[in-house]
């Protein structure tokens, strides 16, 4: 064997750059492939024992997957095979092993991590990554899902806030339990969020309280006691599972689902004063249909002109004055939103409630009901101001994740690039 006589490595052993390896050999074969010949530097103990011992008892070459360096490369490592020099140890003899090829490995963990961080990291399709390095799919999920093994466990972090939203996954199907033989519907997944951090903690099937509450059950007492904040969207079903499974902890509801709930509000108003007035949809030719878009931008941040094309609209297309109403309660639910202590708050919804009875119209009775319901929730979001922006942040990461992919025929692997996208970004 040839001992290097300085610490300075050979230009082949410095262009390959595999830690712990250096290379003996390199051949051109026939049909243009390159194959390079390695062996380790490291001194190998025994697996049982520990003792590092010197005496070879064998070679065997061994064909290892590694990333093209300057194209596709051919790796083959002269293993080695020693004896034991521990006359108690009952193993006599053991290969030697490394860091970047450990026992029963075939390929490197340089190799590994590459397409790690090809899928996760760069967001390209497993099929795509595993051609481009010359490995096969399987390879690319095997090192996906040892990675996933490395993600701290969701009940040894200590999160403060939660914020829990749902995620289209696929399209509703119905499956029959084989005990109770009654159809069941899944519905499409939750994400749990930590809202300091923005790293997914969970993904539960369906979207009802069973789901989240299985969840929640799953996590350690103190993990429980520890939350302060959990924010949702305007869904009883999230808010039943949080009163049983976290009676003390505050709820907080999203702000923009709010505000969404009376923008609908005023499409059902006009679409049904249209149908009213003209006996007939919406068209081009009518004011409140061609503004319709303007309608329900917030009208603190409208210009001049456009304040001054709204005023028309309700001059010239709105005879009863009741689109103008609904536009009103739609405007003071943003206001009520926006205040900044709980004085301000009672003050813009006793406002509000004036302006739903001068409306007098089912859609508004609808939403104050909705604001009424969900009042207390209402008042944690004016207070701490928590809302699912970042939950909103990770499903579309996860739309990106399933586009890439194509769609996913095993929902576990698609959770692993969820979980290992999301541990990456906020790693970064």
């Amino acid at each position: 064997m040839i001992e290097p006589t300085s610490p300075r490595p050979d230009a082949a052993t410095a262009i390959f750059n595999l830690p712990d390896y250096r290379v003996t050999d390199t051949e051109i074969r026939s049909f243009g492939q390159r194959r390079v010949s390695v062996e380790a530097t490291v001194e190998s103990g025994c697996p049982a024992c520990g003792v590092i011992s010197t005496r070879v008892h064998s070679r065997r070459p061994q064909r290892l997957r590694d990333i093209p360096v300057a194209g596709p490369v051919e790796v083959i490592w002269a293993k080695r095979r020693f004896f034991c020099d521990e006359y108690l140890c009952p193993r006599r003899t053991f290969t030697e092993e490394t860091n970047q090829v450990p026992r029963r490995a075939r390929s490197t963990r340089r190799l590994r991590d590459a397409l790690v961080a090809a899928v996760i990291g760069s967001g390209r399709a497993a099929a795509e990554a595993a051609s481009s390095f010359g490995v096969s799919w399987w390879l690319v999920q095997q090192a996906l899902d040892s990675a996933a093994l490395t993600l701290p466990d969701v009940d040894a972090l200590a999160p403060r806030m939660l914020g829990i939203d749902e995620h289209r996954y696929r399209s509703v199907r119905f499956f029959r339990d084989p005990a109770t033989k009654a159809w069941k519907r899944y519905e499409p997944w939750m994400t749990i969020v930590d809202l300091d951090t923005g790293q997914v903690l969970g993904i539960v099937d369906g979207r009802d309280s069973e789901g989240v509450g299985d969840w929640l059950f799953a996590r350690p007492l103190q993990w429980r006691l520890g939350m302060q904040v959990v924010a949702i969207d305007p869904s009883a079903a999230f808010r039943k599972a949080l009163r049983m499974w976290l009676p003390r902890t505050a709820v907080t509801v999203d702000a923009f689902h709010l505000v969404k709930l009376g923008n609908d509000m005023l499409t059902e108003v006009r679409q049904r004063l249209t149908q009213q007035v003209h006996g007939r949809r919406g068209r081009s030719i009518d004011p409140v249909w061609a503004n319709r878009r303007l309608l329900l931008r917030a009208g603190d941040t409208l210009s001049d002109r456009a304040r001054n094309r709204l005023n028309t609209v309700f001059a010239t297309d709105d005879a009863t004055g009741k689109l103008q109403a609904a536009w009103l309660v739609k405007e003071q639910l943003r206001t009520l939103l926006a205040t900044g202590s709980l004085a301000d708050a009672a003050a813009a919804k006793d406002r509000m409630q004036t302006l739903v009875g001068q409306a007098s119209q089912p859609e508004t009775h609808r939403l104050w009901r909705s604001i009424c319901r969900w009042w207390k929730e209402i008042e944690v979001l004016i207070v701490i101001g928590a809302t699912t922006a970042k939950v909103e942040a990770n499903n579309t990461a996860i739309k990106h994740i399933k586009r890439t992919g194509r769609g996913f025929t095993d929902p576990r692997n698609y959770k692993t690039r969820i979980l290992l996208r999301s541990a990456a970004r906020t790693a970064a």
